[in-house]
């Protein structure tokens, strides 16, 4: 029997509901007489004193809540809204509920679905369908039924075997066109020939499973496809001789470095990198730490621990999430730091240290001015900052930066950055080339439909249709999962066992399993479900959380699997080391996959261009507006000061900066504002390496970003 509870802060506590109310107030120009927050949990599968404790204990907090149970109270003059998560959206407040009561209980976890309740008055119909569509966005969340579900359970009818595409290799150029456009590839039509080549060669159609694998790894996320396009003819018409020089010098090290290198060739890719390689041939770059595995950027420190020095990693990596966060800022702003997070993690390094550069439209624009088919800039940007600051702080990451540049460029697309620091002992770190026998473990989170085709998705031109069409896309952090792998992967003992390492970031099971070794047999049954039902193309390209692959030898599993444990972490074998040089997959115990290496790693079919650089005025400043010009021209300053102040990117951040935590592990030495009043915001962000609490000397510095000269180091 499903018990139904709404849960409430007691009066004067209510700053949700406070907050909303302003916000229906200041955005949409609906005055509310008032706003009231219920949060509706549905538990089946919980009874008797168990219950009641729960009751107290987990769904809410006797001093500052009032619970009603079955029904809501009575509210004169009230307009009812009610939001849930879409089907298949990882809910975490829903699981965290299930996971403490199963704590309590110490019995397996109750089903709980959780829904919010918006009670609001006076205001009409018209106003309630307006205050709905703000505050339920249909990439993630849908009205809820007030009806009380019969049961929880969710029956799921047996997923096929993914078909074969019939009659794939026979096609035509204007088919394989046709059946690209149907699908949505994020792959070109080009590269689907060269697909259709390859299967012929094998004289045998695809699976659609092999298909969105291979979309998946070739997406431009994957491979990087605008960076390595080939720059076939490069002309410059300008007068500034200093462009040439540069290109010229560019060649003449492309030629030093890459001679008799035919996989070689000039791109974007190849431009922003040959630099490192030549100061790295000239010796100037010792502390560079380079292996085969491509986590983060990784540098070697000696660090003075206890008195004694200490040869250290130290890892930083950055990652954007513009597209996801812009159409679901909180989840989309979550990953984009959860993401960040688990490059160097899969280093084996402690994540310590976090900075966050946004940039937005204008925030104070009128709901009414909402381009169609995007959310309003406020909301984005507010939202945006609460899932950032959500996942860091229940991580407990200390993040030294956060800033947000306001320009009306980011009306086209957001910019979400999330850049981290890591470090670990470099005695810790243990990198192996994986051998038959080897085995694949799977350490932590579930899968589910959020994130299935985040890759191909953020490599594909988005309309205004996006927002309705790509919700599955943005995936659902899970920041206490992720924590358990920060916690397990400080220990050496752990990661001394492991051989290789991959987070599953973009292309789920298909990129973090496949790049691991050139061999693969991967069972998809074995990938541990969030829920009944996934099929295997669901497995196989999943983009869900807070999930770690890991390379150890068959032996250590056992003890691997103990150690996760101990950080009540699950250790799922889920793929075997072969020497086949093959990425098979294996679903109902019928192989799905079956790509050569080879093929894999071909990327596809190589993209080409022409470039033409022209002469354009240089700007590290942005010219000053009309109205100041004209100011200053006339010897106005109060007229010029006054339109200065109205311009939001010399506002104060220090309200956005306070919702982040930036003192955790106590290891921040600059804090993000400074001064006699703590209002000067600093420009760089720097904390001491995580040693566990003994005394260490080092400090790692990282400069912020700083949008009046618009360069970032």
């Amino acid at each position: 029997m499903i018990k139904r509870i709404y849960v409430e802060k007691k009066e004067g506590l209510r700053h949700s509901a406070d907050k909303i109310r302003s916000d229906v107030e200041g955005v949409l120009g609906i005055k509310a007489s008032f706003v009231r927050v219920f949060l509706r949990y549905d538990v089946e599968g919980l009874d008797g004193e168990d219950f009641d404790r729960a009751v107290t204990s987990v769904f809410s907090e006797p001093p500052v809540d009032d619970v009603y149970f079955e029904q809501l109270p009575e509210i004169a003059d009230a307009e009812w809204i009610l939001s849930e998560y879409l089907p298949g959206q990882y809910d975490q407040r829903a699981d965290s509920a299930a996971q403490c009561v199963q704590m309590l209980t110490l019995s397996s976890p109750p089903l709980i679905r959780c829904a919010t309740v918006y009670a609001v008055g006076g205001i009409t119909a018209a106003q309630k369908e307006k205050i709905a569509s703000y505050l339920i966005n249909p990439v993630e969340a849908r009205a809820a039924s007030p009806e009380k579900p019969k049961t929880l359970v969710q029956s799921y009818d047996a997923p096929a075997l993914p078909k074969l595409v019939d009659r794939f290799i026979e096609w035509s150029e204007e088919e394989i066109a046709s059946y690209h456009g149907r699908i949505g590839f994020a792959m070109s039509v080009a590269d689907l020939l060269f697909v259709q080549a390859h299967f012929r060669s094998q004289m045998r159609n695809p699976t659609e499973t092999e298909l969105k694998v291979i979309d998946t790894y070739w997406s431009d996320h994957c491979r990087h496809t605008t960076f390595l396009t080939h720059l076939k003819s490069v002309k410059i018409k300008s007068e500034n001789p200093a462009i040439q020089a540069a290109y010229e010098k560019y060649l003449r090290l492309f030629n030093e470095h890459h001679k008799g290198r035919p996989d070689k060739y000039p791109c974007l890719m190849d431009i922003a990198t040959i630099g490192v390689r030549e100061l790295k041939k000239q010796g100037l770059l010792d502390n560079l730490d380079a292996s085969e595995e491509i986590n983060a950027c990784s540098i070697r420190v000696t660090a003075e621990v206890d008195g004694e020095p200490q040869d250290w990693l130290v890892m930083f990596k950055n990652e954007t999430h513009n597209h996801p966060t812009e159409i679901e800022p909180f989840g989309g702003a979550a990953t984009c730091l959860g993401g960040a997070i688990r490059d160097p993690l899969s280093g084996r390094v402690y994540v310590y240290q976090a900075m966050r550069v946004t940039g937005a439209a204008d925030v104070t624009e009128p709901y009414e001015k909402t381009l169609k088919g995007k959310l309003p800039q406020r909301v984005i940007s507010k939202t945006a900052a609460a899932g950032f600051s959500s996942y860091g702080n229940q991580i407990g990451l200390a993040t030294g930066g956060v800033h947000e540049v306001y320009h009306p460029g980011y009306v086209a697309k957001r910019l979400e950055t999330g850049f981290v620091v890591g470090a670990a002992p470099a005695e810790n770190v243990v990198r192996s080339v994986p051998e038959k026998g080897d085995v694949v473990l799977l350490i932590g989170g579930a899968t589910g439909r959020d994130g299935c085709g985040g890759a191909t998705g953020s490599s594909k031109a988005h309309t205004e249709k996006s927002l309705d069409s790509c919700g599955a896309e943005v995936q659902k952090g899970n920041p206490l999962t992720e924590r358990k792998i920060q916690r397990l992967f400080r220990k050496s003992e752990v990661t001394r066992l492991i051989k290789r390492c991959n987070d599953f970031g973009a292309g789920g099971v298909s990129v973090a399993i496949g790049e691991l070794s050139p061999g693969l047999d991967i069972d998809l049954d074995a990938v541990p479900k969030k829920y009944q039902g996934l099929n295997a193309t669901e497995l196989a390209i999943s983009e869900s959380q807070e999930r770690m692959a890991v390379v150890v030898r068959a032996q250590d599993e056992e003890t691997m699997g103990k150690l996760c444990a101990e950080e009540n972490l699950t250790a799922t074998r889920v793929a075997m080391v072969t020497d086949l040089a093959r990425m098979r997959m294996f679903y109902n115990g019928n192989m799905v996959v079956d790509l050569p290496r080879k093929f894999l790693d071909s990327n596809g079919v190589r993209q080409h261009t022409d470039v033409l650089i022209k002469d354009g005025e240089v700007k590290f400043f942005d010219s000053l507006p009309k109205e100041v010009d004209a100011a200053i021209r006339k010897g106005d300053m109060a007229t010029a000061l006054s339109h200065t102040l109205r311009d939001l990117n010399v506002c104060s951040q220090k309200g956005l900066g306070e919702i982040f935590d930036s003192t955790i592990g106590a290891g921040s030495v600059l804090m993000p504002f400074g001064g006699k009043y703590q209002l000067t915001p600093s420009i760089a962000m720097a904390a001491t390496l995580p040693t566990l609490g003994v005394t260490d000397t080092t400090t790692v510095c990282a400069y912020g970003f700083n949008p009046y000269l618009m360069s970032e180091s």
